[in-house]
């Protein structure tokens, strides 16, 4: 079973963006990749807070009834980040 940084890793990969060597939550730019192969749009220009783009992808895949920032408020859970690297690999068929 993976763990959460083999999901963030698997995830990252997918959007074409690097592993980490360290465990890390995902940054703006790692977040803007997502939202992008999610198809959530993120406004060209400042990226919006990390809670608008994870709410906003959650939404996306179905996991959120509403992109609401609040409810991201943290880094993505275990379930969460399955959630978003099988919709990720589900596009990738």
């Amino acid at each position: 079973m993976p763990t959460v940084d083999d999901l963030r890793d698997d995830i990252r990969e997918s959007v074409g963006r690097h592993t980490r060597i360290e465990s890390t939550a995902f940054t703006k730019e790692a977040l803007a990749a997502i939202c992008e192969a999610v198809g959530y749009d993120v406004s060209a220009g400042r990226l919006p807070p990390k809670a608008e783009m994870r709410a906003g992808i959650l939404h996306r895949i179905g996991r959120l009834d509403d992109p609401d920032p609040e409810s991201a408020d943290r880094p993505f859970r275990k379930a969460e980040l399955e959630a978003v690297a099988a919709a990720l690999a589900e596009d990738e068929e």
